[in-house]
């Protein structure tokens, strides 16, 4: 999106799911997000938000792995039901900010948004914001939980249900993500990412030359003919700031430096929609990460100290 142009609708859309989570709780993410007043603080941005409440899917029957997954019928499920809502936000000219729920449903979510890239003939940039890499396998980790797998699924590694979720595998190119923040990876998946060329933007690196500079390199390219899809697990924050999530890992970004990363992203423009995933209150202290968690996107809508050219 230019200066000039009328910004679009916002449109929230609930995938109160953790069918592909390690843990129980990020069910809940949607209504809390909502309790910290997502919707009002976007609103008081002067932007129209339209809250479309939350999507319908399979409950969790919490089983173990069946042929390496855990509730792959659940997972597709959910993930049909977040590709068509999304998808038809964005066909409506509207920016759908998707409220999760785990992880996994970076699958629906970004297959929409890529489809819609390929028919409208524009660039498709993921800024992948999260502690951990996502690119598992059924062969490489023996948990079998989804969410540690979109990207790979996204890529075209994993079983076709997901895969060709929305046609014809990949859904979209590594070169197409930016993965920033990251600092976990199993060792299998170290191998894979290398194989496939993944950008990623890991702690170490952001550690030695700065975020600043990290993060003008992975927008580095991003123009009009852009979308830029923000995928924010919230683990991707440090867990000293951000603590409710199921999966924590410490050395994660500061206050400061998350705010940076929304704000140059904000700063390149482009945004055309956004996850907010892996947000577990059962975790939580008195809701202060989804609290966290609404001022960061503020900041990926525009909000910053000073009026900036």
């Amino acid at each position: 999106m230019t200066p000039q142009e009328k910004p679009p609708t916002i449109a929230l859309i609930g995938a109160p799911t953790d069918i592909g989570a390690g843990h129980r709780g990020a069910s809940m993410g949607p209504e809390a997000l909502r309790v910290a007043g997502l919707a009002q603080a976007l609103r008081e941005r002067g932007l129209q938000v339209h809250d479309k409440g939350n999507l319908v899917g399979p409950i969790n029957p919490w089983l173990p792995p069946v042929d390496g997954y855990r509730h792959i019928k659940e997972v597709v499920a959910w993930n049909v039901a977040v590709m068509d809502a999304v998808y038809a936000s964005l066909q409506a000219g509207e920016l759908p900010i998707l409220l999760g729920g785990d992880h996994c449903l970076g699958v629906g979510s970004i297959t929409a948004v890529a489809r819609h890239c390929r028919e409208r003939g524009k660039k498709l940039r993921v800024l992948w914001l999260d502690a951990h890499a996502d690119f598992n396998t059924h062969e490489v980790t023996p948990s079998g939980n989804v969410h540690g797998m979109p990207v790979a699924c996204l890529c075209g590694v994993g079983p076709k249900a997901l895969t060709e979720l929305g046609g014809p595998a990949p859904a979209m190119a590594a070169a197409d993500i930016r993965q920033i923040g990251i600092r976990s990876v199993d060792a299998g998946e170290k191998r894979l990412v290398k194989e496939h060329g993944l950008d990623i933007y890991d702690m170490r690196y952001i550690d030695e030359i700065g975020m600043k500079r990290a993060m003008e390199e992975a927008l580095e390219g991003i123009d009009a003919d852009t979308h830029v899809h923000v995928s924010f697990d919230v683990d991707f924050l440090d867990p000293a700031i951000a603590p409710g999530v199921g999966t924590t890992v410490p050395g994660g970004p500061n206050y400061r430096e998350a705010q940076l990363v929304m704000e140059m992203i904000a700063d390149a423009g482009s945004l055309g929609s956004v996850d907010i995933v892996e947000l577990n209150p059962a975790f939580d202290e008195h809701n202060k990460t989804a609290i966290l968690a609404v001022d960061l996107v503020e900041s990926l809508f525009g909000k910053s100290t000073l009026m900036r050219d």
